[in-house]
């Protein structure tokens, strides 16, 4: 399945779920000082979360491109060393403000994943934030979802803020398992490359302020998000996003002007 198939199944999904479809933003946010770059598809959604701005509508979907060159989600270090990162990248999204939370979030995240997509379950992990009892027993309920593969992890892995400031949350994320042909078996737990985030889940508790001091946002809400490249791998069956049709077309066409095969 190419990334443009995968593109229009995940809006169509989430718009007949009663999510608006939301165009990318820019990737400079606007009026908005604590971000160089758009790092998240949330951004846009920023001020939607903490209550300071209302649209007409409480359920959104998206595909925003994305670009971690600074800040908290700097991925400068990592491309090029692993098959996943990326500078610049696109995230899909599916956004509730103050509509549902965490049990639709989820049936409807494993629905798309293992239905509209069709990847197999066995080959899917699941980790929780360490003290989200919730969000564990919850995963735990899903038809398909095998208990023995719901990691808890500590704040590092799975509580996610945007920056040092504003909406944060727990959050679970779901990994896709390559294989042992690319490292050991025990899950996202061990941290091997063989186990590759595709999709997060956050839940949006809390707008984190200067201090530190994480106050209950006005309506807890839903942000998750979803690496286009990441996905499109595990359609295509390659470990390494540069194999998918999303860099290769653009390599094919860069060799053939440079003259090399």
């Amino acid at each position: 399945m190419k990334a443009n198939e995968i593109r229009r199944r995940f809006l169509q999904y989430f718009q007949g779920d009663g999510h608006e479809a939301v165009s990318s933003g820019s990737l400079i946010p606007a009026n908005d000082p604590t971000l160089f770059f758009t790092n998240a598809g949330m951004v846009p959604f920023k001020d939607v979360f903490t209550g300071r701005e209302k649209r007409d509508y409480s359920r959104a979907v998206s595909v925003q491109k994305c670009l971690r060159v600074s800040g908290k989600h700097n991925d400068l270090e990592n491309v090029g060393h692993t098959a996943r990162h990326h500078t610049l990248f696109e995230m899909l999204g599916n956004f509730s403000f103050g509509d549902y939370f965490k049990e639709h979030a989820i049936h409807m995240a494993w629905r798309f994943l293992t239905e509209d997509l069709g990847i197999d379950k066995d080959r899917l992990w699941v980790t929780v934030f360490e003290d989200d009892d919730e969000a564990h027993a919850l995963w735990a309920k899903v038809p398909g979802v095998d208990p023995s593969k719901i990691q808890r992890l500590g704040e590092k892995d799975n509580f996610w803020s945007m920056g040092d400031t504003g909406p944060c949350g727990p959050c679970s994320e779901i990994f896709f398992d390559h294989g042992p042909e690319h490292g050991e078996e025990g899950g996202p737990a061990t941290e091997s490359d063989r186990y590759v985030e595709i999709w997060n889940l956050v839940f949006m508790q809390f707008d984190r302020s200067a201090d530190g001091t994480k106050n209950p946002l006005p309506r807890p809400s839903i942000d998750t998000g979803m690496g286009l490249e990441r996905v499109a791998a595990v359609m295509q069956g390659v470990y390494n996003n540069y194999d998918t049709d999303i860099f290769q077309e653009l390599m094919g066409k860069a060799a053939q002007i440079a003259g090399v095969t």
